[in-house]
């Protein structure tokens, strides 16, 4: 396993979506202390969605400057924007209505009725992807020769399914095998519903650090076998490696399947 992998598992549901909220928290923070600006990847699910509520209870929420986070997602489902299915919607009513943040920093994959069909909200979010790493490479001095397709992540999060997907990327779909662009649009979910836009796993791989949250005992084969370095074709979660770091945040009952050498106990 890599020197970049790191496994730690908490007690409960309950003590994770806490413990990630405040390990959120203090990574922002630090990222802001040495960049001025944030930039987090949200995810939906049970536990994304529980670290968001955390962290609008903490009162150490108020150290960061919300209006310099960027939000990005790693997707949603292509329903109508006022579907309880939506991530965005999720987070909004966890979280961003409850920070100040800067609404231009919020950037939300299009919903079913404010777009022509799929392709065009994919078309739609790799372009805004584009703008906004054209606009960090222009005011970059150390920056390469050409602007990436995608700008810095500095936190991506990542739920996982029991069958081991990530975001909207599912075994053996085509949405896993996507090279070459940011972006893909997924048809035919196994997991209603059927439509959705993602980020690929080139996209997710670009990020600084990838965190992924998982809890229960339906995870627990799934994250052994991401973690056993299974083919990410058949285990997406297997090829989510983070560019500086990469962890695996579990409850007790997802990691029954980790060997104990593996794992971190530094709650």
């Amino acid at each position: 396993m890599s020197k970049n992998v790191r496994i730690t598992p908490h007690p409960s549901f309950d003590v994770l979506a806490a413990t990630t909220a405040a390990r959120l928290i203090t990574r922002l923070l630090d990222v802001q202390s040495e960049r001025g600006e944030a930039t987090v990847v949200l995810t939906g699910g049970s536990v994304g969605i529980a670290t968001l509520r955390e962290i609008a209870k903490s009162p150490a929420r108020l150290a960061v400057d919300w209006s310099k986070v960027n939000f990005w997602f790693g997707d949603d489902r292509f329903v109508p924007a006022d579907s309880e299915d939506r991530n965005y919607g999720q987070a909004a009513q966890a979280l961003l209505n409850h920070v100040p943040v800067d609404p231009a920093r919020v950037h939300i994959m299009a919903a079913s009725d404010e777009v022509a069909d799929l392709d065009e909200a994919v078309t739609k979010y790799a372009a805004e992807l584009a703008e906004a790493a054209q606009r960090e490479w222009e005011n970059d001095d150390a920056a390469p020769d050409e602007a990436p397709a995608v700008p810095r992540f500095d936190v991506l999060l990542l739920g996982l399914g029991p069958d081991a997907h990530i975001a909207s990327l599912f075994p053996e779909m085509a949405g896993i095998r996507t090279k070459g662009c940011p972006v893909v649009g997924v048809h035919n979910s196994p997991k209603p519903p059927p439509l959705r836009v993602s980020l690929t796993l080139e996209t997710i791989n670009s990020a600084q650090e990838i965190w992924l949250v998982a809890a229960g005992a339906d995870k627990a084969a799934a994250v052994g076998l991401g973690l056993a370095g299974a083919n990410e074709y058949q285990v997406p979660a297997s090829g989510a490696r983070g560019i500086n770091k990469t962890m695996w945040l579990i409850d007790e009952a997802a990691a029954a399947k980790v060997p104990e050498a593996l794992m971190r106990r530094d709650r």
